[in-house]
This record gives C-alpha cells, structure tokens and sequence, in this order.
C-alpha cells in the first residue's frame, strides 16, 4: 500500500510540473505555442566618451529555476578596443528575467579634434532554448564626443 502513495504522489507532481510549463508557455513569433522563453534587448542611451553605457536583456517569460546565456555579435561604426573595451559572447540573463551587457568607453585614439560619433551595434544570436522576435534583436548606442 505504501509504493502505491509514493507512485501516486510523483505521479501528480510530475503532471502538476507539466501543467505549469505549458500554463506558462509565451506565443511564439509564428503564431503557435512555445516553451522558450523570448529574449529581446534595447539600448539604455548613447554614452560619452570615458563613460559606461549599456545593452539590456529581456527574457519572458522568465525561467523558473535559473538564468540562460544567450548569443550575440557586435558591428558598427566604432572599433572594438579602439573605441570600447571589447565585448565577449555570450552574455548572462538572470533568473529576474533581465541582463546588461557593459559598454566601457575609451578615449578618442584620434585626438581631440575629433567629433565625430561612432556607433555600436548589439545583434541577439539565435540558440537552444530561447527565441528572438526581429525588430527587439539588435539594438544600437551611439559614442559621443
């Protein structure tokens, strides 16, 4: 009698577990359900020279037990290590839902008369576990003189 209540007891906690991934399961880009959450990311302003500026994550539905690394390339018209610190794939979203990737500014290489803007372009990569939504996965910051 006492393996039937233990088989019954995981028997309904496996089902309940399943039933909370499916109530929580996000719609996906093509119109049907999904259990990956989405990730998106946006720019929080363009930053000067000498200062940090920054890239924000998000995941929704958040993961219940944990974060995830998603994947991304940069580009633009600033140079990695020249205007900015480089910046190293992949980086991590929380189990809050949410991630920053840092953008640490360098001083202008080429001299003060320099006015111009370089930008930095932040493109979300596709991998296990999650999905992009098109217009939310890049984003861009400008580097003020």
């Amino acid at each position: 009698m006492r393996n039937r209540n233990n088989v019954f007891a995981v028997t309904l906690v496996a089902l309940a577990f399943a039933l909370a991934l499916t109530v929580q399961a996000a719609p996906s880009p093509g119109g049907g359900p999904t259990r990956n959450p989405v990730i998106s990311i946006h720019s929080t302003d363009n930053v000067a020279r000498g200062k940090i500026g920054s890239f924000v994550l998000n995941m929704n539905p958040v993961l219940m037990l944990g974060g995830m690394y998603v994947n991304f390339s940069v580009s633009g018209t600033a140079i990695q290590g020249v205007d900015y610190v480089a910046l190293v794939s992949p980086a991590y979203i929380g189990q809050s839902g949410y991630g920053t990737i840092l953008v640490q500014t360098l001083p202008d290489p080429r001299g003060s008369g320099n006015r111009q803007s370089y930008s930095v372009v932040v493109t979300l990569k596709s991998g296990p576990g999650y999905e992009l939504i098109g217009a939310q996965s890049s984003a861009t910051m400008w580097i003020k003189p």
